[in-house]
């Protein structure tokens, strides 16, 4: 069975807003459920792997896109 994840649109958005608004979301979240964050955000790449491991979410898959990075994160 394949999981639809939720994709979370943080582009435009500067450290510290992609991590505070991704938590407030996961925080809503069904533990095991996933969601894509999309930033613009260059410390994005050290600040959401750091949040994952802090917070006990899973990091599933990061690549960068055209304008930024993705993240599919599992909520823990």
């Amino acid at each position: 069975m394949t999981v639809i994840a939720e994709t979370y649109d943080l582009k435009g958005l500067n450290c510290p807003l992609p991590v505070l608004r991704a938590r407030k979301r996961l925080a809503g979240m069904a533990t095991g459920k996933q969601l894509w964050l999309e930033t613009t955000d260059p410390l994005a790449v050290i600040d959401i792997p750091a949040f994952c491991n802090e917070s006990g979410h899973l990091l599933v898959e990061s690549e960068a896109t055209p304008d930024g990075h993705r993240f599919l994160i599992e909520r823990g």
